[in-house]
Formats: structure tokens, sequence, C-alpha cells
């Protein structure tokens, strides 16, 4: 898959080395340098001609140390819009709850399904005001109202949110329906959840409330009962708490640095930024409506409490890590053992989760495979591309591990000349990438990162299921460990996936020998254990897609295994958490035997060595185009399929041979050569001319 937003410029074979004047040549490069300041920019592919020579392709993804995040609304922008919502006066903001779309949430992908958003303690409806851009970009987006001086109970509120969720099901009965809430809104959600099973609802819920700490409540209305009513406009009129007061650096300093307003400060503290705007709070919360919003959320929370053990609704819980004063801890474990939930925890946020910095609501939807316009998730229709901010962040979580490998990448182009680039990968699809996995698949991540900056590819990786699904009680790693894995487009293995992926002219990476090659035993370095089954040569025939054989090489100048698979197995309790965790998972070889069969999960003890460097090798591609009919004989098939592992196995023989005579293969030369030439250099390897 191609990506066509862009960064840089690629010029195609279309130009012509030869320049007929110097000012056609002087033209040239100024329109690279202006092409290149894009930075910034998420274009589609275009056209730009010198006498209909130059055709440009830009890629988003070769420049990320300069990708930053979509510039975003701030709390000061919540709280200036909210205050056009209130009105000028208290009380201002009348009538009965209401629904509205934000004007920001403009075009939208065909098909997006419905999100609604239900709103906390404020009530304007504003809460994803930080979002509004590009949730707008999926979604069609709804957000609920509550007036000022609005006094609907908790039970009205239900059935108008059942209202709009029952019409828009029948209007679309095989889309799904989204509902973010927000405290109160999270307690309206479950509800809603519980009394609809038959509608199919996604819920996104922040900081859930669905058991009000009484003793909290009872303090806290205690005290607004004793409040006068005018008290809060006399502060707001006569101190103003404008940033650099000296009230205010007292306030402020409260707040941070008093226990007894540890609580305060988590409720407050993130408004008490923006001061300035303390008149539009006292109009969104007088006293007689904050009072009736501790009330709506006690009741509401009540409702949630008792009927959640029914909620069989797809949840994604979002838990914040400091100041959960009102979030019970023993209900989000009721939540976490519902059949569909998933909990993830953001230790660095705080109460006003969707209105801070550093949360992005579509990445984590991306980020844990929630977002689908179907019945069910589609992994190659409802994948969405990663930002360049994305890939960046991304890219910045592997520094490391490029940094201590430096990576070597190596491809074969038509004539047999082998380059030291990605130029021999072809840009159109299918293409069908088939090669060895090394211990963990410590491969995985360099060899996609390298396809997105060097020749914007998306190579989408076929993996095993645990990192998609987790049951119920599994001792199975938390999801969220391959966040990075999915943000990038990996797929879980199956026939069908396979096959709409090539359908969708896609580039597939495939690992015959699974989980049995990565997680290999002493000694099995560069060992394949690929099965008999030579299905993937018939199916790529079909979509005529070229076959890639290709090696890596590298681990053991990385690692050395001290405790592999044998060795747990005499080792009592790690032979018990082996057999659990296997069986918690997907054995994809059950009809294989011996050692091809074993797909036991576990993890091999290594111990680093003084580290060396990772080598991949692109061999020449193998055409089925236009032998499907040859190819779906089994025989032939079968053919094609060894002739593949002999390619990969010779793959990995030339890196192991020419990898003695690079003179950077160990860590030292190459921290020197980055001192000398600077750490964006690209260090040499192995020549390739004697090949």
């Amino acid at each position: 898959m191609a990506i066509t937003s862009t960064v840089t410029v690629r010029i195609t074979d279309e130009l012509s080395p030869t320049f007929t004047s110097s000012a056609s040549k002087r033209a040239y490069w100024k329109l690279t340098r202006r092409l290149t300041s894009f930075a910034y920019d998420r274009l589609t592919d275009r056209e730009f001609g010198i006498g209909g020579k130059l055709k440009a392709t830009v890629n988003p993804y070769s420049y990320t140390e300069v990708a930053r995040p979509e510039e975003r609304k701030s709390l000061t922008d919540f709280l200036v819009e909210a205050g056009d919502f209130v009105g000028p006066d208290d009380g201002g903001d009348g009538g009965p709850p209401r629904w509205f779309s934000p004007l920001e949430c403009g075009a939208r992908a065909p098909e997006s399904p419905l999100l609604i958003y239900l709103p906390g303690i404020d009530g304007t409806g504003l809460g994803l005001i930080r979002h509004h851009k590009r949730l707008g970009e999926i979604f069609d987006i709804w957000c609920l109202h509550f007036p000022v001086s609005d006094r609907t109970p908790a039970r009205d509120l239900v059935k108008l949110i059942e209202k709009t969720v029952r019409s828009e099901h029948y209007r679309f009965p095989n889309r799904p329906i989204y509902i973010v809430g927000d405290s109160i809104g999270a307690s309206l959600a479950l509800v809603v959840a519980a009394s609809n099973p038959d509608i199919d609802l996604v819920l996104i819920l922040a900081n859930p409330v669905t058991r009000f700490n009484n003793f909290m409540l009872q303090s806290l209305l205690g005290f607004l009962e004793i409040v006068p009513d005018g008290v809060p406009s006399l502060i707001s009129e006569n101190f103003e708490f404008n940033q650099g007061l000296p009230l205010t650096e007292t306030f402020e300093t409260m707040l941070n640095e008093t226990d007894a307003a540890q609580m305060a400060s988590g409720l407050l503290g993130e408004f008490f930024a923006t001061s300035s705007n303390l008149p539009t709070l006292m109009r969104i919360f007088p006293k007689d409506t904050l009072l009736w919003k501790l009330q709506l959320l006690k009741s509401a929370s009540a409702s949630a409490n008792s009927q959640m053990d029914t909620v069989n609704a797809q949840t994604l819980i979002l838990l914040s890590g400091r100041d959960q004063w009102l979030v019970n801890k023993e209900d989000i474990e009721r939540l976490r053992a519902l059949p569909r939930c998933e909990v993830r925890e953001f230790e660095n946020n705080g109460q006003f989760f969707f209105l801070e910095d550093g949360v992005d609501l579509v990445s984590i939807i991306k980020r844990a495979y929630y977002y689908r316009r179907g019945k069910s998730l589609d992994y190659i229709s409802d994948y969405i591309l990663p930002t360049p901010f994305e890939f960046k962040e991304y890219e910045e979580s592997q520094r490391l591990v490029t940094a201590v490998t430096s990576p070597v990448f190596l491809s074969t182009l038509n004539n047999g000349a082998i380059v030291r680039s990605l130029a021999g990968i072809p840009s159109e699809g299918p293409v069908l990438y088939v090669g060895n996995h090394m211990l963990l698949g410590m491969e995985l991540h360099a060899v996609a990162l390298q396809f997105l900056k060097e020749r914007n590819i998306l190579l989408r990786g076929l993996a095993h299921p645990l990192m998609f699904t987790k049951k119920k009680g599994s001792k199975l790693p938390d999801m969220q460990l391959y966040d990075i894995f999915r943000i990038i487009g990996a797929v879980p293995v199956s026939g069908m996936n396979f096959y709409k992926l090539l359908r969708s002219n896609a580039h597939v990476a495939l690992y015959p020998g699974g989980v049995r090659e990565a997680l290999h035993r002493k000694g099995e370095e560069y060992k394949l254990f690929w099965p008999e089954h030579s299905e993937f040569v018939r199916i790529a025939s079909k979509f005529g897609a070229k076959i890639i054989p290709f090696g890596v090489v590298g681990e053991d100048d990385l690692f050395e295994m001290i405790l592999d698979y044998n060795d747990q197995m005499k080792i009592p309790f790690l032979k018990n958490l082996i057999e659990e965790i296997t069986q918690d998972s997907v054995n994809l070889r059950n009809d294989e035997e011996g050692e091809l069969g074993k797909q036991d999960l576990h993890v091999p003890g290594i111990i680093p060595k003084i580290p060396g460097r990772f080598y991949v090798y692109f061999g020449k591609p193998i055409e089925t185009e236009g032998r499907e009919k040859e190819l779906s004989d089994k025989e032939k098939a079968h053919e094609v399929y060894l002739q593949v592992k002999s390619e990969v196995e010779k793959c990995m023989t030339y890196l192991k041979t020419k990898r003695e005579t690079d003179p950077y293969r160990n860590i030292l030369p190459r921290s020197l050569y980055y001192l000398l030439h600077g750490f964006s250099s690209q260090i040499p390897t192995f020549d390739l001319r004697d090949h």
C-alpha cells in the first residue's frame, strides 16, 4: 500500500537527466527545494511539470524529525466557546437538553459511524473540543448539551439518548454507534448499553463513576449548602484571579503544595491555569446547578452500578492515573471482567482527561483497533494510516534499538544487482515478502520503519492473534504492549485476511516459521521451521502477486540465549506457566506434528552482547502473474514454495558470509564513525561489488 501524503520528493524515471538550458536546471532545483519545504502538509500525489518531464511524489514519513502534532484547541478555547453556550448572564442558557454537531467536524470518510458524546459535569458538550477535527474525519459526531438551568432527571436523559440511538440504528442497522462518555456521561452510557443489548454499541468511557463515594458527596453538598448564593459572583467581580496577582499566586501555591487540597487540585487545578475565564466558570457552575449536577451524578452512577453486569457492548475504559478521587477501583474491576471490555491506564493524566495535552482520542481508538464501520472489524478496510506524528512517536520508541543495531538494508534490482537501499522493491502491489523470523521477531520494527521512511510503503505484517485478543483472566501480556504493531498495520494471520490483503494490492509480510521460529531454541539461529503446506503460493498467484524472499541476520550479534524452552520446561513453575499461557492462546498449527506443531509460548532467557549489526536482504522477485492456472496444481505450487524457501536460506547465507567483511559490524567502530561524521550519517558496510 503506497501512501500519498508528502514531505519529500521522489523523482521518477520520467525526468530526463539532460537539461536543455541552465535556466531549466535552476527551475528544477528551485522546485525541488520548494517541495521539500512542505513538511507539515498532507497532500495527495501531484504533477509538477517542467516541460512535461517532472513528476514528484511526496512522502510524509521521510522527515519525521520535523513532524509535529496537529494544532488543537486549548483549555482556553474550551472556556471561550463554553461562554458562548451559556450566554452573558447566569441562567442565560435555557431550554431542554439538545444535540449539536461541532462546526470544525468537516468532511468525513464514506460510511462513517455515528459518535455521540455525553458530557461530564460541565454539561456543555464541548469536552471533545481538542479532538473534533480528527474525529470528524472518521465519525459523524453529535454532542449532547445540558443547559445551565436544565433539571432533567437521569432517567429522562437516558430516554432521550435511547431515542436517538434507536432512531440512528433503524436508519443504519449495519453500522455501530459509538458513545463517548465522561463521568456523568459514562454512567448514562452504561445504562443505555444495558437497556439496549440488541443495538451494536461501542462505549469509550473516560474515568467512569459507577458508585459515588457517599462520604465525599455529603461533604461537598454540605459545603455548597452553606455557601451564600452571591459568594461566587463576588469573588469573580472583586478578585478576578488573573495570572500574576498576589491572590492568584497564593491560591496556586495552596493547590500545588497543600496535602489537604489534593482533591481540590485534581478538580480545579487545570481550570485555574485559565483563571481569567473565572466568570465563565461561574456561569457554567452556579451554586444551584452544581448542586443539581452532583445529585445527577449520584443518580446516574447508582443506576449504572445496578445494571453494570448486564452490559455486553464493546467497551473501552480510559483511566487516568492522577486525581482519581471519584473513581471506584472495585467497580473498574467489575467492568474489566465484562466479556467485551478493555481497560487502558494513563498514569500521567488527571481528571479532565479529554482536555489534557498528550491525549489523542483517535490514536487511542486506532491503537486499540476499536474503529470499525460495520458489524465486525475488518482489519484491512477499517485500518487508518498513521499520521506523520504518530509515525514519529513509533520511530522514537525504536530509536535506541535502531542506534544500537544500525540496520543494513539490501535489495535486488531487475538486472540482479544488489543495492544498499530498497530501490529493488516494487512500488505497486500486491507484493508478498516471505522471510525468516529472528528471535522474538526483532526484525519487524526495523523493516516496517524503513519501508515507510524510504519508500512510503505500508508493510502489512501477518501477526499472531495473541496481539489482538486476550481471554479474560489470561496471563498473556496486556494488549497495550502490542500497540506499536497495530499502529503500523499488523493483521491477525488467517487465510481470509491474507486473501483480502492481496486483493487490496497491499504489501504483505509473511513468516511461515511463525512462533516456533521466533521462539527458537539454543543453536537454532537462522533455522527455518516452515510447514509443508504451500497455500500462500496459490493464493498469491490468484492476484498475480510478486513473491520476494528475504533473509535477516544479526540476533546472534545482539543476544546470547541462556535459558531456552527446553531449559524452562525442566523448571516446574515455568513449565506450568508456559502450559497455561499456551492454552489461553491460539495454536495455528494443530494439523502439524512434531517440532513444527509446537507453538508453546514462552519468553527465552537472554543476555546482551556487545551490540553487532542487523542485516536485511531482499532477493529478486518471483513472478506469479499469469501463472494462476499452472500454480493451482499442488505439485507446481509446492515447487515454487521450495524455491522461495531456498532463496530465503540463500539470502541468510549471503548475509552471514558478507558480514564477516563489514568493518563496522561492531558498535565501537560505528560509534567512532558517528562522532566523526554526525549521527545522521549512513554508516558504510561490506563491499557489494564482489557478490
